[in-house]
């Protein structure tokens, strides 16, 4: 949907069970995140069949962490079968991120969602927001469980890449929080894939990110 900031997180296994959500979210997102669990549950012609459900933009959360060329072998695939944006590691250095960058849009984790991201990625996240702003990807990830490090990242990052944001719902975060802090987009997963109506519980979240930017 158009001026939709909401990202969702479809971490299930069944085909069948991922079409339907995103049939009954579509309305409220601007994009659909897949992950390793759908990949592997329902092969790699999901994305494509989402995008054809959908008309969404499809984000493939891979975090590619690969020497170059296996980075490029995999980005290649994936982009290939309709993904528009592949998120990948930053840490495994520049040349690996370029990889992925030459075949298209990207995404560098800078910071992850979870209590254990504090033990080894934030300590490096300046490197790694030093890294984004040299290469200019399209965005960073950065943790909406920790909305303060949002508004870090954000004052450190080129204004021109976007922040998205995992961790809303389930994990803590909350959608106008980060939102605030300087977030661009949050991805919500388990709120909306194991809520009992995807729809309507996509369209809450979906009217929380309005109000905090004063669409209407």
């Amino acid at each position: 949907m158009a001026g939709s900031r909401l990202i969702l997180a479809l971490d299930v296994y069944e085909r069948k069970r991922a079409l339907e959500i995103a049939r009954e979210t579509a309305d409220y997102l601007w994009a659909i995140k897949v992950n390793w669990p759908l990949i592997i549950g329902s092969g790699l012609g999901i994305i494509t069949e989402l995008k054809q459900v959908t008309g969404l933009p499809v984000i493939a959360d891979l975090k590619l962490a690969d020497i170059p060329n296996t980075n490029r072998l995999i980005a290649g695939k994936v982009f290939e079968a309709g993904a528009d944006y592949i998120i990948a590691h930053g840490f495994p250095g520049k040349d690996s991120v370029e990889a992925v960058m030459e075949l298209g849009e990207t995404i560098i984790v800078v910071e992850m969602s979870h209590p254990g991201a504090k033990e080894f990625i934030q300590p490096v996240t300046d490197k790694l927001i030093a890294l984004a702003n040299e290469l200019e990807p399209f965005g960073v990830i950065a943790p909406a469980t920790r909305p303060e490090r949002v508004a870090y990242i954000r004052s450190k990052l080129n204004e021109k890449i976007r922040i998205l944001t995992p961790g809303v719902g389930a994990q803590g975060g909350k959608a106008g929080e980060v939102l605030r802090a300087g977030a661009d987009y949050v991805i919500v997963g388990r709120s909306i894939y194991e809520s009992d109506n995807p729809g309507e519980s996509a369209r809450l979240i979906y009217e929380e990110s309005l109000g905090v930017w004063g669409w209407s």
